[in-house]
């Protein structure tokens, strides 16, 4: 139930964080199994990288919901395990590569 207080506020429906809505989020998808990079073009040219734990990591770009629903139905349609999507902060994985070096 409401309180009067929060009666008369209308409720925002902005999500957090705030995503710039003129560039593509990166996002990250986790998969079980290997996928070949002769996968990439049907993944909308997601980089394909495979982990010696025997995941698949599928990274890029994405420009709006309905591109990763559709990069969703793909993992399915292929009936691969789903592990996780996850956005990628561009800033902190520029940072973490450059330290690998």
């Amino acid at each position: 139930m409401l309180s009067e207080q929060q009666q008369g506020t209308p409720m925002s429906n902005k999500l957090e964080p705030e995503a710039n809505s003129g560039q593509p989020m990166i996002y990250q998808m986790r998969v079980k199994g290997h996928l070949g990079s002769d996968w990439t073009d049907w993944f909308e040219g997601l980089t394909i990288t495979r982990e010696d734990n025997g995941d698949t990591l599928l990274t890029g770009p994405v420009i709006d919901q309905a591109a990763l629903h559709g990069l969703l139905k793909k993992v399915r349609d292929l009936g691969m395990q789903l592990v996780s999507v996850n956005p990628v902060d561009v800033i902190e994985t520029c940072l973490e590569n450059k330290n690998k070096k």
